[in-house]
């Protein structure tokens, strides 16, 4: 999480693994964090939410970076993020057998920012995807690129998308089943795998 945050981005996805912690015969832990000091994250159209959690990805399974605030340079968001350094640092930092580092919409600039993207098949919202390959990332045409232990979602809404693609993948299909029944969402578009 992050000032700029896109709300749409960060709730979508919580929702699908909160609903699939519920669900699910394992334990899922959902939780916000933030590569800063924990506190106050005011979303980009103004929602507020208090993340109480350290950044930890030595304790994750999946990281899900959502995205924000790209076509403002001048305001907090992913431009924000990239030009103070600390999660592009913190995400470059992250990789470790075992741990999945995904982005949905603009959250992929942030892993380019990292190097985590670099000659890697990815996608992000349509709006970035210039910026994507300059960044280094190999344009995949795709609701959802998997690339393994890197997974990307085009813009906003994809989160859905990606969110219950990783519940099917790391938990089961029939759970993703289950939480697109409570949610009345049927995942759309195509997702790419390796």
């Amino acid at each position: 999480m992050f000032d700029g945050v896109e709300e749409q981005d960060f709730i979508g996805p919580f929702e699908v693994f909160s609903l699939a912690a519920m669900l699910a015969e394992r334990g899922v832990d959902v939780r916000y964090v933030t590569a800063g000091q924990p506190g106050t994250v005011r979303a980009a159209y103004g929602t507020v939410v208090q993340v109480t959690q350290p950044w930890a990805p030595q304790d994750a399974d999946v990281l899900v970076v959502p995205g924000g605030g790209y076509t403002h340079r001048d305001r907090p968001g992913v431009w924000a993020e990239i030009d103070r350094g600390v999660l592009p640092a913190a995400l470059a930092a992250a990789p470790r057998n075992g741990l999945t580092i995904s982005s949905l919409c603009t959250g992929a600039l942030l892993l380019g920012a990292a190097g985590l993207i670099r000659g890697r098949p990815c996608t992000t919202h349509h709006g970035a995807l210039d910026t994507l390959q300059q960044q280094g990332g190999v344009l995949t045409k795709a609701r959802v690129v998997d690339d393994g232990e890197l997974v990307t979602a085009g813009g906003i809404t994809s989160g859905l998308d990606l969110a219950l693609w990783l519940v099917r993948r790391e938990l089961s299909a029939d759970t993703a089943t289950r939480v697109e029944e409570i949610l009345e969402y049927e995942t759309r578009g195509p997702i790419w795998t390796r």
